[in-house]
């Protein structure tokens, strides 16, 4: 699949989770088979947050392999989720990168009231950065989506297996569960 086959099967994705009173992805015995067999080739690579209520192989309605997913609280980049990015576009051939914030994030709301102590300050620190002193928590979530979107194309344009990737942001509505497709 191209990449435009890649967003276009990721938003048909969404329309059906939407639609759905269950997750539908393959999860069968004969797919685990086969992955253990023949290797992983996602589709595409999801870096989210990861709050429970962010799955992206059910909101994307995807099963087993088709997703190279990436989870860290706020969904912020740090070196080593970069080095994930890079390893499944460059490695297992992923074309497409979607950074996924969403509504109501927890990390994007404390780094909006300030902060917090311990090792979350690391991850609030860093969201604090890039919002600086906005208050509207989707306005923030959506800044943090496009400051990762800037990031990972950065790298990945010097990464050489990496330069043809496409990079896309997107926010999760935790309350209707439809994605919202950013254009940064």
């Amino acid at each position: 699949m191209n990449k435009d086959e890649i967003i276009a099967r990721l938003k048909a994705g969404n329309e059906k989770y939407v639609s759905s009173e269950k997750a539908d992805g393959n999860i069968s015995q004969a797919l685990r088979k086969d992955l253990f067999e023949n290797g992983q080739h996602p589709y595409a690579v999801v870096v989210t947050c990861s709050d429970s209520r962010v799955v992206p192989e059910d909101i994307f309605s995807a099963g087993l392999g088709e997703l190279f997913t990436i989870r860290v609280a706020g969904n912020v980049l740090g070196d080593n989720q970069l080095g994930s990015i890079e390893y499944s576009v460059g490695h297992l051939g992923s074309p497409v990168v979607v950074i996924l914030g969403h509504t109501n994030c927890g990390a994007v709301g404390a780094a909006i009231e300030g902060g917090a102590g311990g090792y979350i300050r690391f991850i609030t620190d860093a969201i604090k950065d890039i919002i600086g002193d906005e208050k509207d928590g989707y306005k923030a979530s959506c800044m943090n989506v496009e400051a990762g979107v800037k990031k990972a194309r950065e790298v990945l344009a010097h990464a050489h297996e990496c330069e043809n990737a496409t990079v896309v942001g997107a926010i999760y509505d935790i309350s209707d569960g439809h994605v919202e497709w950013l254009d940064v």
